[in-house]
């Protein structure tokens, strides 16, 4: 239930912010989910950190926060089919950086939120 919750606040939100910010972007670059998975892999480098620091998150919080809304926020099977819809529109340079930047970006934000928690 916590985790089915969770997944529900998530997929709203994915929704709620990458349409927003693709309707703002104005091009052909998905900028809205790319935003979303990177912003996803940041928060959960976040959680997972403080996730390690003792009693900081119980289980429950921990199933919430990081299974559930950070499962149903962030998409990679989106990310999948909008790199093929680029590929076959013959939009090259787009489907280049998109994928790249994603991966590379998605690694880093999710290392740099981890880092950010070993400040503490």
């Amino acid at each position: 239930m916590v985790i089915g919750l969770g997944s529900f606040i998530g997929g709203i939100s994915r929704f709620a912010l990458g349409r927003f910010v693709q309707s703002a972007a104005h091009s052909v670059f998905p900028w809205g989910t790319f935003t979303v998975n990177i912003l996803g892999s940041l928060l959960i480098g976040v959680l997972f950190g403080l996730s390690l620091k003792g009693n900081l998150i119980s289980t429950e919080w921990k199933l919430f926060l990081i299974i559930g809304i950070c499962g149903g926020f962030t998409t990679f099977s989106s990310f999948s089919l909008e790199n093929l819809e680029l590929l076959k529109a013959g939009h090259l340079t787009p489907f280049f950086f998109y994928a790249t930047l994603s991966v590379m970006g998605g690694l880093l934000a999710t290392f740099g939120g981890y880092m950010f928690t070993r400040l503490w």
